[in-house]
């Protein structure tokens, strides 16, 4: 076993391999960018060393700063984590040639297995099953939009580098097709350096089902079941659970061994993933399961496949690059009940899904289920990484015992002043058509307005108003209740939520979880923060009509694009600009059929949080 491991990556995967590095014995050390200096995996790890400002380019994605750290610090071995370098076949074998041990896939199986169109053709050599599609060379926008047509609407563009849900686009109309395109090309070369992209089958309807594979350097190569990662918004994973809710054994041994055949075209070793898509208009069946592609690393889901297993994936990995057999044979391996793993984000679902920055004044997590941390209260949410927070993992006896507990734990996480997801996951975990397995990688879709409310629900303004109540001066002149000689008889109570002024009735026995910050009080409540008091003097509610045509930025990010020039005649609906922020792109459109007024920005400037950027205004009918 190495004596050292440097960690090439942050936040909870980084806490993560520490903790079973520690348990081995291993001295660890992390990377870290300015921004990350004050996080508590700089703090765990035996030695920390910084590797450059919080760009990620500048830091996390230098080859040459971390290559330097590992040998200023005598690391005997790298862990990539996930994202970042994990998967660049470059590093790996920089890594090698510096003396150093690499704990991942073999660079020649990233590269086979990294871009998308030649792993496919790989797969297919292997009696693999792969979706149909356009995988040929010609890239010009009319190849591509003729092979679309080919293959028939709704069509996913794809970038080949792609992965982490980066580089794709779904085009359900021919007239869409350029603008689609353009957009995941765009993504697709910022994200990974190559913009080539294919174009594949949308599925109507589909699961995704991924299989987690292990390979050593002794010819052994397992799974260790399947997990569904079905629960997807903009192809990132929100909910992923172990085992397939659905899958008989015929099938699941189908798409298992499938998945190791994979592995071994490629001579894999460590760890992996070979994802498939199901086609459940028929019930998952072998026959209309095909591959769609493999991840040549740990996956941020792994838990629930340790939590069914009883294995630390981690563990194994070390293990395996340290030149050992894997720690089980196939038949050693069993599956122990269900588990559930939730992706805690720093992001608003009432606003489209804006991410959110800022120093978490408040935070507190289930202490009764496993939890993978990136932050902990005081600690700052950027805009330069991934939005997590943290991830909620849950074990059961079977699945509604292990949805139940994660229903639980989502609807008692207190975040603030940071925005976050908690609330739309534990709606999702009580959720009929959730607990009943009926899903798809179209449910959030199908699903939103139910599970992302915009405004309170009477239980909420009612305990909003109970809070208040039992806060408040009890004399009759002041109590907020209705004033009777006879005693208290009328208990409606006039309390402002989030800025608005609601009915609410304060009523015995309702619990309410209060907070007091910086002045204002909170409710927590089913995983949401409301902001709560009582109205001011005569005032009297806010009007929220139509906007003015000013346009602000939603979060602080780089504007990319600008689709517009000044008095240009647009229409609602057409995009404006382009930010990106948290390594994702969000389109600017005009509220309504207008002339573009002042332009206030261009690509490449850097905006923050409610900056003006553009105004629309509107003509006269």
């Amino acid at each position: 076993m190495m004596e050292s491991l440097l960690i090439a990556n942050r936040g909870e995967i980084a806490r993560r391999i520490i903790r079973t590095a520690k348990m081995l014995g291993i001295r660890t050390i992390a990377v870290y960018s300015e921004a990350d200096a004050g996080l508590p995996f700089v703090k765990e790890a035996d030695e920390a060393i910084a590797i450059g400002p919080p760009p990620a380019r500048e830091s996390y994605l230098s080859q040459e700063r971390i290559l330097e750290a590992a040998r200023e610090t005598g690391a005997a071995a790298i862990h990539p984590g996930y994202g970042f370098l994990s998967e660049n076949a470059e590093f790996a074998e920089a890594v090698e040639k510096a003396g150093i041990i690499w704990v991942g896939a073999p660079p020649a199986a990233i590269r086979a297995m990294g871009l998308k169109d030649a792993a496919k053709e790989l797969m297919q050599a292997a009696g693999v099953p792969v979706t149909p599609g356009y995988l040929g060379p010609d890239q010009s926008e009319e190849r591509l939009s003729a092979e679309a047509d080919a293959i028939g609407y709704p069509v996913l563009i794809k970038a080949v580098a792609g992965g982490g849900g980066k580089g794709m686009r779904r085009v359900d109309r021919r007239e869409d097709f350029a603008e689609l395109l353009a957009s995941c090309r765009r993504e697709a070369a910022a994200s990974f350096g190559d913009d080539r992209v294919l174009i594949e089958r949308y599925i109507a309807n589909p699961r995704h089902i991924e299989v987690q594979v292990f390979a050593d350097r002794h010819g052994n190569c397992v799974h260790l079941f399947e997990r569904d990662c079905s629960l997807q918004r903009r192809h990132q994973k929100v909910i992923e659970e172990a085992p397939a809710p659905g899958l008989d054994a015929a099938t699941r041994a189908a798409i298992c061994d499938a998945a190791v055949k994979a592995a071994k075209a490629v001579n894999y070793v460590g760890a992996g993933t070979i994802e498939f898509i199901a086609d459940t208009s028929q019930g998952l069946h072998p026959d209309r399961i095909w591959f769609m592609e493999m991840n040549t690393r740990l996956q941020v889901e792994h838990p629930v496949t340790e939590a069914i297993t009883g294995e630390d994936l981690v563990l194994w990995q070390l293990k395996v690059a340290s030149g050992e057999p894997l720690p089980k044979s196939q038949e050693e391996i069993s599956m122990n009940g269900w588990a559930f793993e939730a992706r805690l984000y720093a992001e608003n679902p009432a606003a489209g899904y804006l991410p959110s920055t800022g120093r978490l004044e408040h935070l507190k997590l289930p202490t009764t289920v496993r939890i993978d941390s990136s932050v902990e209260r005081g600690d700052e949410i950027t805009a330069f990484y991934d939005p997590m927070i943290a991830k909620i993992i849950t074990h059961g006896p079977n699945r509604d015992a292990a949805l139940s507990k994660l229903a639980s734990a989502c609807a008692g996480i207190e975040v603030w002043p940071v925005k976050s997801n908690a609330g739309l996951l534990a709606r999702i975990a009580i959720d009929p058509d959730f607990r009943a397995a009926r899903i798809d990688t179209g449910f959030l879709d199908r699903h939103g307005e139910s599970l992302v409310p915009k405004e309170p629900d009477e239980t909420t303004i009612d305990k909003a108003a109970t809070a208040l109540s039992k806060a408040a001066n009890v004399d009759p002149w002041s109590a907020l209740t209705g004033f009777r000689i006879a005693g208290p008889g009328d208990s409606r109570v006039r309390v402002r939520i989030d800025g608005h002024l609601h009915w609410g009735r304060a009523r015995a026995g309702l619990e309410a979880n209060t907070v007091e910050m910086d002045e204002a009080t909170l409710l927590f409540d089913a995983g949401n923060a409301w902001p709560i008091g009582l109205p001011h003097a005569g005032e009297v509610e806010a009007d929220h009509g139509a906007g003015d045509g000013a346009i602000l930025s939603p979060m602080p990010g780089l504007v990319i694009s600008v689709d517009v020039a000044e008095g240009d005649h647009v229409a609602k609906g057409d995009r404006l600009l382009t930010v990106e922020a948290m390594k994702m792109e969000h389109a600017l459109r005009a509220p309504f059929d207008g002339i573009v007024g002042k332009l206030q920005v261009s690509t490449g400037l850097r905006v923050s949080e409610n900056q003006l950027v553009v105004t629309v205004i509107k003509e006269e009918a």
